[in-house]
């Protein structure tokens, strides 16, 4: 007597289809997640510029000149009190009226700049 062949799937092609399906899915999760952090780390780090930015202006308008250091302006009675980095950046330590200001080392690989 033999029995008639069994439709539907295997338990094994359910478990591979299931774990490419997951797989599919984490990859795609990922690269959004990558994204997303970028654009946060991004805008923090720009965040801090235009504070800097705002703090140079402040500086020129009191002191009557168009360049100033890093020193001058961020320090506990400065205009700015502290910097901290939000992805492992480099800020200048210069600042030119009227000139962008380029932030690098931003996770290591980017470069944010702003134009007042």
């Amino acid at each position: 007597m033999s029995r008639p062949p069994a439709s539907g799937f295997a338990a094994r092609e359910i478990l591979v289809v299931l774990a490419l399906v997951t797989g599919i899915l984490t990859v795609v999760a990922y690269t959004g997640y990558r994204k997303v952090r970028q654009s946060s780390e991004d805008k923090g780090v720009l965040c801090v510029v235009r504070q800097l930015a705002a703090a140079a202006d402040q500086y020129y308008l009191e002191n009557g000149v168009s360049t100033v250091e890093l020193r001058q302006l961020v320090g506990a009675t400065n205009y700015v009190k502290a910097i901290n980095p939000v992805a492992g950046e480099s800020y200048p330590l210069r600042y030119t009226r009227g000139l962008t200001m380029t932030v690098t080392g931003v996770a290591g690989t980017r470069t944010v700049t702003y134009a007042p």
